[in-house]
């Protein structure tokens, strides 16, 4: 199995790349959503607590999307997840591990083939407003989930590392504060100016 991963810096943009990839046969246990809470307080409850909700069906239908929970992650704040990496995060953060849902996303990650800086990168993207999609696949599927996600016009890791180091930034650091809603849309327009 190999896991790929491309980060959006949307959410309605990651959702219909999850959509995609099940219409295309990939199981929805292979595909993970984590996504900043900024724009999709609806899709998994309002006030949802820490690990809340996590792997339960919020929606009518089947897939991926009906199991979004929320989930608090230190330095990151309220994310909505589902899939693979919500269940490492949901297990991190109810084993009431400083930094651990972080960890947790950054370990998860790693453990899955993904290098340390990208992964840093991956959950500093989620911190400022964006949405990470994870898919597990087999050579047969490869192809297919590859196209789906470049298809969808996600971040190039490397120009999104270099646009943050500009900024002063290193790593993701789990005791950053969180981004507000307003601190996403300002991002949203540095890096709208950045194009």
């Amino acid at each position: 199995m190999k896991t790929l991963n491309q980060l959006f810096d949307n959410y309605s943009t990651a959702k219909n790349v999850v959509m995609q990839l099940e219409a295309a046969g990939i199981p929805y246990k292979d595909i993970s959503i984590v996504s900043h809470h900024a724009e999709n307080r609806s899709e998994a409850g309002e006030g949802a607590g820490v690990g809340a909700g996590v792997g339960a069906a919020l929606g009518a239908g089947g897939g991926l999307l009906a199991g979004l929970g929320m989930i608090a992650i230190p330095g990151i704040g309220p994310v909505v997840a589902a899939g693979w990496l919500s269940a490492t995060l949901a297990g991190a953060v109810g084993g009431a591990v400083a930094g651990g849902a972080a960890g947790g996303l950054i370990g998860a990650l790693i453990d899955s083939g993904v290098p340390d800086d990208e992964a840093h990168v991956y959950a500093e993207g989620v911190r400022r407003g964006g949405a990470l999609v994870s898919v597990k696949v087999d050579d047969e599927k490869a192809p297919v989930a590859r196209r789906i996600l470049a298809d969808a016009g996600g971040v190039d890791v490397n120009t999104r590392r270099q646009f943050y180091r500009e900024q002063g930034w290193e790593r993701f650091d789990h005791t950053s504060a969180p981004y507000t809603p307003e601190d996403v849309e300002l991002e949203r327009q540095k890096l709208l100016n950045m194009r």
